[in-house]
């Protein structure tokens, strides 16, 4: 009698290899050690996965999913951007695979000539789209034509999220910068109200 396919076992993968990453990052995330780790064997592994960079690119898949709907969760740019200071910091290792690793995992084809950045982000970009949204909602106008103010606010976020989780700014100054990015975020929303 043929065995039937355990249906979690993709899941199991996935949970086996954030830990992993979460341990050692890409030193401890081998294809042996996932199927250890997720209780199966390597020739599964490799079914569901033929490359290691394939575990990759799920892992970045879902970090970018999560993320997504703590954004999409949010009721103002205000929340969204608390949103994604909290996820960051509390998932400082995905975070850091996602912003580390998405370009050559996801984007490492070069795009065709005359592509702009903002054609970029919308097709491989959701939470920047649904920011732009949000951008759109709270101030007026079109999503696009708040291309370079979402792009200034994820500079901000990305930028204090890196600084946190590098521990530049020592654990115990995190609140005031937080605190500064926050007046940050309100100012760049005060500034484009008042272009308006």
């Amino acid at each position: 009698m043929a065995r039937r396919p355990d249906p979690d076992l993709e899941d199991r993968i996935l949970n086996a290899a954030r830990q992993l990453w979460k341990k050692g990052a890409g030193k401890a995330l081998t294809m042996r050690a996932v199927a250890r780790a997720a209780r199966t064997n390597t020739p599964a592994v490799y079914r569901r996965f033929p490359h290691r960079d394939d575990i990759l690119r799920a892992l970045l898949q879902r970090t970018r999913q999560e993320m997504y709907r703590q954004l999409e969760a949010s009721s103002s740019v205000e929340e969204a951007c608390e949103r994604y200071l909290d996820y960051a910091l509390s998932h400082p290792h995905e975070y850091e695979l996602y912003y580390m690793h998405e370009y050559e995992l996801l984007f490492s084809g070069r795009p065709p000539r005359g592509v702009t950045l903002n054609q970029t982000f919308k097709e491989g970009r959701p939470s920047v789209e649904l920011m732009k949204g949000r951008l759109a909602a709270q101030l007026g106008g079109s999503p696009d034509d708040y291309t370079l103010l979402e792009l200034s606010l994820w500079a901000l976020l990305h930028g204090t999220v890196m600084l946190l989780i590098a521990k530049t700014i020592q654990p115990e100054h995190a609140a005031v910068m937080r605190e500064a990015c926050r007046n940050s975020v309100t100012t760049l929303l005060r500034e484009a109200r008042r272009c308006q």
